[in-house]
């Protein structure tokens, strides 16, 4: 049975690697014919066709209504063997029968890392071509990924090495100065957009000084140079207007927060609710808009402020209170 790991904790798995027929395993599901079409599944029958089969299937033992192992992860590849004829295949046993844990967590390969691993395989000696094989790409799209790093700064790449980002980015990229690639990635970071056509609209509005190859004459799709340069001087201005934001943003937002918190403090007084109502109406309005829209952990929006009785955000609430005789001026709470 599962193995027993330090401090009485239980493995997730027997500790050994298991033999076991297909006929002896039971799949969840199905392949489907869209499935067997896909370019993931002919990737991975490429690959296990070159190197056989790396990662073992995972499989549950046998239960009393079911005499067969049930395959918890591992479809594609149990579909691709049993089309190619194969007896058996290796198995890892786990010690619950609970299939949604494997996929949870799964850390997708970045494009950074899957550089390195290209040339950490083909130093080792796999060959290019063997290589395209095993990936199911043309040999041309191994030797762009091995190159693609050429000529961009080791900051971008430490920037960059958890991200999903096009090679044709990285492309862009490397014709800017090291400098200038630093403040085009934070952009992008900023933004959350690593597309090729956003590298391409900051190379647009890169200066030819910043340029890779500043005596070379800059061309970016069907832009003319004065439209660059116009887009030069505009990104500048919104540089500049960007990072003014950036280092005010955080105490903008916190005396936001407090201020709408008082405020709405004082509006959950009903006497103060009650003279705002009857003197300055519009007042009412606009300090009940701001304590909305500092709302900062709902989505939508929030109830109407004001009414006895009912909550105005997380934590304040209207303390219903006897009418107020008129005349009687309010007292605001201290901050």
């Amino acid at each position: 049975m599962a193995d027993t790991l330090h401090d009485g904790i239980r493995a997730a798995f027997e500790g050994r690697l298991v033999i076991l027929p297909l006929e002896m395993i039971a799949p969840q599901r199905e392949a489907t014919e869209a499935m067997r079409l896909s370019s993931k599944y002919r990737r991975i029958a490429q690959s296990i066709d070159e190197v056989g089969i790396i990662e073992p299937l995972v499989v549950a033992r046998p239960t009393g209504l079911e005499p067969r192992y049930l395959l918890l992860d591992g479809h594609i590849r149990f579909d691709i063997l049993a089309a190619a004829g194969e007896a058996d295949v290796r198995c890892l046993i786990s010690s619950d029968d609970e299939a949604f844990t494997y996929n949870k967590r799964i850390n997708r390969l970045a494009t950074i890392q899957e550089h390195y691993m290209i040339v950490r395989a083909l130093k080792r000696g796999v060959s290019e071509e063997k290589l395209a094989r095993a990936l199911n790409v043309d040999v041309k799209a191994i030797k762009r990924r091995r190159l693609m790093l050429e000529g961009v700064c080791p900051e971008v790449v430490d920037l960059l090495k958890d991200r999903n980002i096009s090679v044709q980015t990285l492309e862009v990229l490397r014709r800017m100065k090291p400098m200038r690639q630093i403040e085009a990635v934070e952009l992008m970071m900023a933004l959350g957009n690593f597309s090729c056509a956003y590298a391409k609209a900051l190379l647009a509005a890169t200066r030819q000084s910043d340029l890779a190859q500043p005596d070379k004459a800059k061309k970016v799709g069907r832009m003319t140079p004065e439209q660059m340069a116009r887009l030069e001087r505009e990104m500048e201005t919104l540089n500049q207007d960007f990072r003014a934001l950036e280092a005010s943003y955080g105490d903008d937002v916190l005396q936001l927060v407090i201020s709408a918190g008082y405020v709405g403090r004082l509006l959950a007084n009903s006497a103060i609710h009650q003279f705002l109502a009857r003197r300055q109406p519009e007042l009412l309005e606009e300090l009940t808009g701001i304590v909305n829209a500092a709302s900062l952990d709902q989505a939508g929006p929030l109830p109407a402020i004001g009414r006895e009785g009912e909550t105005l955000r997380p934590g304040w609430a209207v303390a219903r209170a006897p009418p107020e005789t008129a005349g009687a001026q309010p007292q605001a709470p201290t901050p």
